[in-house]
C-alpha cells in the first residue's frame, strides 16, 4: 500500500474515534479497566484523544513522514516492539512508527495493557484487507530483524543482553520536571497539574519534579491542585500509595507538605514515589539549567513558562501532548528505521 492510501486510513480511524461514548467504547474501556484498575474511562479517553488530534491528522501525518523521504521501505523487516503498559495506549506511537515506515510489527504487549491496542488495529483491519498482515502479536519475540524495547532500568539490563545482537532502541525510566517563577495564576497551576496528575503521575512525561525560586510559597499550588485533581483523591490505588507514602515521611522523619492528594518533599532527585513530587529551590535560571543539562539522561521532558536558553520545553498543561516528532528519550524513531 503507498503512503497515501496508508495516511488516509489512520486519518479514517481518527474521525471513527470522534465519539468515545458511543458504539462499543464504553464496553472497551469498561474490560481495560478490568484488567488494569489504573486505567480509568476518563484517562482512557485522555490517551486517545491526546493519539486522535495529535497523531492522526492528515496534516500532521504527511508533515511527519515529509521528513522521510526514503519511507516506506521496499523491503520489510520484522521489527519487534516491547511495549510498556503504564499509560494507557502507551506504545501506540511506536506501532504506527513501524507501519507507516512498512515494516513488519511483531508486537509483545504489557500484560496491564492487552485491550486497546487490538481494537484500534482489528478496525483498521475493516478498511483494509491486508492490514492484519502487517502485524503479529506474540507472547514472546522470538524472529525479528530489529527491537524497540520500552521498560525500567531493571529490565533494560536485560533487554541489551537479550537484544544486543541486532539492531535495537532499548528505553529506560525516565520522568519530567517543571520550573516555576512563582508568578503563576491558578489557571497556570491547574494546567500544570494536569502534567502531574494525568495518568495518575505513572508515565514518563508526568512531571514528577519542580524547581521553584526560594522562598517558595507553597499555598496556592497545594490548594489548586486538590481543588482540580479530584480524580486522583478517590482513585483507591493511587490513595495508598499516599498514604503508604506519609507513613514513610513519619516514620523516617522526614520534612514534606501535602495537600491530601500529594506530597511534596525537597530533594534533588528526579524521580520521585507515586503520589509525591519532589522540589528543588534555585536563585538563579541559569542555576536550573545547568542541573537539567546535567540529568538529561533521566528526564523526558521539561515544563515551563519561564524562557529557558538552550533547553526544549512544552508549556503547562501540554507535557502529555506531543507531537510525532517528539520522540521518547530524543531518540528519533523513524531515522531508525529507514535505515535498517
Amino acid at each position: 500500500m503507498n503512503l497515501d492510501q496508508q495516511i488516509k486510513n489512520w486519518t479514517r480511524l481518527a474521525d471513527w474515534m470522534s465519539d468515545l461514548t458511543s458504539g462499543n467504547w464504553p464496553d472497551v474501556m469498561a474490560q481495560a479497566r478490568a484488567e488494569n484498575a489504573w486505567f480509568t474511562p476518563s484517562q482512557v479517553t485522555k490517551a486517545l484523544t491526546a493519539i486522535r488530534d495529535s497523531f492522526l491528522t492528515e496534516a500532521a501525518l504527511q508533515e511527519w513522514m515529509s521528513h522521510y523521504p526514503q519511507l516506506p521501505v521496499a523491503e520489510p523487516k520484522k521489527i519487534g516492539l516491547v511495549l510498556a503498559g503504564n499509560i494507557p495506549l502507551v506504545g501506540f506511537h511506536d506501532v504506527l512508527s513501524v507501519l507507516l515506515a512498512g515494516h513488519h510489527a511483531v508486537i509483545k504487549q504489557s500484560d496491564k495493557d492487552k485491550v486497546l491496542l487490538p481494537y484500534l488495529l482489528q478496525k483498521m483491519g475493516e478498511w483494509d484487507a491486508d492490514f492484519a498482515e502487517r502485524y503479529t502479536f506474540v507472547d514472546r519475540l522470538k524472529d525479528y530483524d530489529a527491537v524497540i524495547a520500552t521498560g525500567s532500568n531493571n529490565s533494560a539490563r536485560y533487554f541489551r543482553q537479550y537484544f544486543g545482537d541486532k539492531p535495537h532502541i532499548i528505553r529506560e525510566n525516565r520522568n519530567s520536571v517543571a520550573i516555576l517563577s512563582g508568578q503563576e495564576t491558578e489557571e497556570d497551576l491547574a494546567r500544570l497539574g494536569e502534567d502531574v496528575f494525568q495518568f495518575f503521575g505513572l508515565g514518563c512525561r508526568n512531571v514528577s519534579k519542580i524547581y521553584v525560586p526560594r522562598g517558595y510559597d507553597f499555598t496556592q499550588i497545594l490548594e489548586v491542585w486538590h481543588r482540580y485533581n479530584q480524580e486522583t483523591v478517590f482513585h483507591h490505588k493511587y490513595m495508598n500509595n499516599f498514604e503508604y507514602n506519609i507513613a514513610l515521611f513519619l516514620l523516617n522523619k522526614q520534612t514534606y507538605i501535602n495537600n491530601g492528594a500529594v506530597i511534596l518533599t525537597e530533594s534533588p532527585q528526579i524521580a520521585s514515589r507515586l503520589a509525591c513530587v519532589h522540589y528543588e529551590y534555585y536563585d538563579a535560571i541559569g542555576e536550573v539549567v545547568d542541573s537539567i543539562n546535567q540529568a538529561a539522561d533521566q528526564i523526558q521532558c521539561v515544563v515551563s513558562q519561564v524562557p529557558l536558553s538552550g533547553v526544549s520545553h512544552f508549556a503547562f498543561g501540554q507535557a502529555q501532548c506531543p507531537t510525532l516528532r517528539d520522540y521518547a528519550d530524543g531518540v528519533d524513531t523513524m531515522d531508525f528505521l529507514q535505515r535498517l
